[in-house]
């Protein structure tokens, strides 16, 4: 029996109401309803269940023992669906419930999961499920209530806020440009150990952009991975050059373990960084505090910008060529 067939529900309906009435006239008063209609939904309703509901006279009618039984019944599961829509719309107010997450692996786990620590000591009845991976996950077919995402956006059903640009740079430890040269044009790089990342689109090529200028070359080196943190060690240890994001190797670029390379190009040109949802309509307060907090996280340039460094271009860059 399925209880939310609406023509099963109509005839519950009219039992409820004639309990509570005591007539045809005065249920069908109530509902809206003829009096003929309401004794045809209440004979389909006995005709179903095999148990006389009501017994009825001219002037008269009282419920049966298994009538009154089912009465209640219907009173406490319409109290409990009562309960579970009022439920519903308050988790569309308050700052509550499970909060399921993807977000990328490297970046979630150094710059990301702090400021969820942050968020789940401010909001102690959220419950913060998290997945951290390069995957490109299925928001709705996964049921994720948001996502963190780096790179371009494709058109999609999904609702973006852009929290920020996504730099990628060429950086080697100071050991490897004293031991191998410093490279000063795109093409010098074909010469030098690159270490690639597996994850990248356009891998084994970097598309180098400055302003207007394009140009792609063909890396090649002693380390591939599709780990960024482990080419990231690599690169800190002298191993060669990595192209990456700001996010990964601002520690390293702080504490002088990595410098920049070719500082006027960056690689794939600009990209975002983007909190997803599946729906504008309907977002729960839990989503909406998220969201609210990556955005003062990554007011300003981001999180992983030191005090002496911005995301803008050098301050003196070379002109692109006409």
């Amino acid at each position: 029996m399925n209880l939310l067939d609406s023509r099963h529900a109509d005839e519950l309906a009219v039992l409820v109401a004639l309990q509570e009435q005591g007539s045809f006239a005065a249920a069908g008063r109530a509902l809206l309803r003829h009096p003929s209609v309401l004794s045809k939904r209440l004979n389909a309703l006995e005709r179903r269940l095999g148990v006389r509901l009501v017994e009825r006279s001219t002037r008269h009618l009282h419920l049966t023992d298994e009538g009154l039984r089912l009465v209640e019944k219907v009173r406490q599961a319409s109290q409990l669906i009562a309960e579970a829509q009022d439920e519903a719309a308050q988790g569309a107010s308050q700052v509550r419930g499970l909060l399921r997450l993807a977000l990328p692996a490297a970046m979630g786990r150094r710059w990301l999961s702090p400021l969820l620590a942050q968020f789940a000591l401010a909001h102690p009845q959220i419950v913060l499920e998290t997945e951290y991976s390069d995957r490109f996950v299925d928001l709705v077919g996964e049921r994720f209530d948001a996502a963190v995402r780096i790179g371009r956006l494709a058109d999609s059903r999904l609702v973006a806020l852009r929290l920020g640009a996504h730099e990628r740079i060429l950086c080697a430890s100071p050991a490897y440009l004293q031991a191998h040269g410093t490279p000063l044009q795109p093409q010098d790089l074909e010469a030098h150990r690159c270490l690639g990342f597996t994850g990248l689109q356009s891998f084994p090529q970097w598309l180098l952009v400055r302003g207007e200028q394009r140009h792609t070359v063909v890396v090649r080196g002693p380390m591939v991975s599709n780990d960024s943190e482990s080419l990231l060690t690599a690169a800190a240890m002298g191993v060669g050059i990595l192209a990456g994001g700001h996010w990964l190797m601002a520690e390293h670029l702080e504490a002088g373990r990595l410098v920049r390379v070719l500082p006027g190009w960056r690689l794939d040109g600009s990209s975002g960084i983007y909190f997803l949802r599946p729906s504008a309509a309907y977002g729960s307060a839990a989503v909406a505090a998220l969201r609210h907090s990556l955005a003062q996280w990554f007011a300003g340039p981001g999180p992983w910008y030191g005090r002496h460094e911005r995301l803008s271009p050098d301050p003196s860059p070379i002109p692109a060529s006409r």
